[in-house]
């Protein structure tokens, strides 16, 4: 069974809602926290989600941006009560601590995940996570946490496994990776766990909501080479899209407009000179063929 969604999604769509009433009001973010006598970036955080939500503050801010309607202040009421419950991923992440240069909040990234209707990422280093195998998956976060033990790796093998439903779920969400041709090559884990990585990358990329393409070296370079990058998509209009990039200082969620936007022209770029879908499995059939791949 495919993991629910979690509180994510509500809190974004409360924060949305929260924002839209305050302007309706024409009050700034400084005038609203002087009425509520606490900081600008309590109200920020709610109005972009990050928050979590509590009746009093959005009990207060109803009566602040003067919501009479008894469907809206129900609507927000569901929305503060769906937006703190916890989410199918914790269990995960339980114990894990985040590490400098790598992870900022390891829930954060699969909260969002998991509200995504559509996923696009440029690899550079390594596989996106919705595609790895188990061994490669602790490979990859082996080399990256260096500083955490055999139990959390464990668990956040686990996590990645539990995302990959998201794939099988009864809407599944749209997949779009670009990938750079070094990830074919360079080994994570040894020889037999990079062959068996190949196969099921070649079974994931004949499914019919994933769409997987091959940077080839060929290409050159290309301004998607600065950093990979992960952009969400979600049905909601009333939220924004929001990219993932994950860099030497840690983690950053980018959902201004003119952000998304970029990425979007950096993703649509780095995906018109990447070989089509049935090139891109040739290529990766070539280096599951080579000799590096087929000798015991």
């Amino acid at each position: 069974m495919a993991p629910q969604q979690g509180p994510a999604g509500p809190r974004r769509r409360l924060g949305a809602e929260l924002r839209r009433l305050r302007l309706k009001a024409d009050m700034t973010l400084d005038e609203v926290a002087e009425l509520m006598t606490c900081s600008t970036s309590k109200i920020s955080r709610l109005e972009t989600g990050k928050g979590i939500p509590k009746m009093p503050d959005v009990n207060e801010l109803i009566r602040i941006y003067g919501v009479s309607a008894d469907a809206e202040r129900d609507m927000l009421h569901r929305l503060v009560r769906e937006g703190r419950t916890h989410g199918w991923w914790e269990p995960f992440v339980e114990g894990v601590q985040p590490e400098k240069f790598v992870m900022d909040a390891p829930a954060r990234y699969p909260s969002l995940e998991a509200e995504a209707t559509s996923v696009s990422s440029f690899d550079l280093a390594f596989l996106h996570g919705l595609l790895q195998t188990r061994d490669y998956a602790r490979a990859v976060l082996a080399a990256l946490l260096p500083h955490h033990g055999r139990r959390a790796i464990e668990k956040l093998v686990e996590l990645r496994m539990e995302r990959q439903r998201a794939l099988d779920r009864p809407d599944p969400m749209h997949l779009q990776v670009v990938l750079d041709e070094g990830i074919l090559v360079r080994e994570a884990g040894g020889r037999a766990v990079m062959r068996r990585q190949l196969e099921v990358l070649a079974e994931q990329a004949a499914r019919p909501n994933v769409d997987l393409r091959v940077l080839p070296f060929s290409a050159g370079l290309d301004r998607a080479h600065l950093g990979e990058f992960v952009l969400l998509g979600f049905a909601d209009p009333s939220v924004s899209d929001v990219v993932y990039v994950e860099g030497p200082s840690g983690e950053s969620y980018l959902d201004a407009p003119a952000d998304v936007e970029l990425y979007e022209h950096v993703f649509g770029e780095v995906a018109e000179r990447a070989l089509d879908p049935a090139a891109s499995l040739d290529r990766i059939e070539q280096h599951l063929s080579s000799p590096e791949r087929t000798r015991s």
